[in-house]
């Protein structure tokens, strides 16, 4: 899980400075959480995507970014209200999810706007 700032954000993310249409730079799918460290609900995700990190780890890239360090960020995505989670698919657009979403939820968009499916062995 890696803290994105504006400038990482434009290099790994999306370079909202030179593109008007969104095209994603990643080298594989992304999670971006948007949270503040005041935040109840935020503290509450974040063991979740440490986990999911984790077990997706090589398929998805999660990202954290501070809402209150970062405001020109949450401000071109519209953040109102956090955690919002932003969903980045490699082909597609992204999706942003608003609150604080349980694990499956997480896992469900993984799978359905990611289209990343993982095989858990044990």
């Amino acid at each position: 899980m890696e803290h994105l700032t504006k400038e990482t954000f434009l290099e790994k993310v999306f370079d909202y400075e030179n593109n008007k249409e969104w095209k994603f730079q990643g080298e594989r799918p992304c999670i971006i959480d948007f949270y503040a460290d005041w935040c109840g609900p935020c503290k509450m995700v974040s063991p979740i995507l440490e986990e999911i990190s984790k077990e997706y780890q090589g398929k998805v890239d999660i990202y954290k970014i501070n809402t209150e360090e970062e405001q020109e960020l949450a401000a071109v995505f519209g953040i109102r209200s956090i955690p919002s989670i932003l969903f980045c698919p490699m082909e597609d657009r992204p999706q942003m999810s608003v609150g604080a979403l349980p694990k499956d939820a997480i896992e469900n968009a993984i799978s359905e706007v990611l289209g990343v499916v993982n095989i858990i062995t044990n």
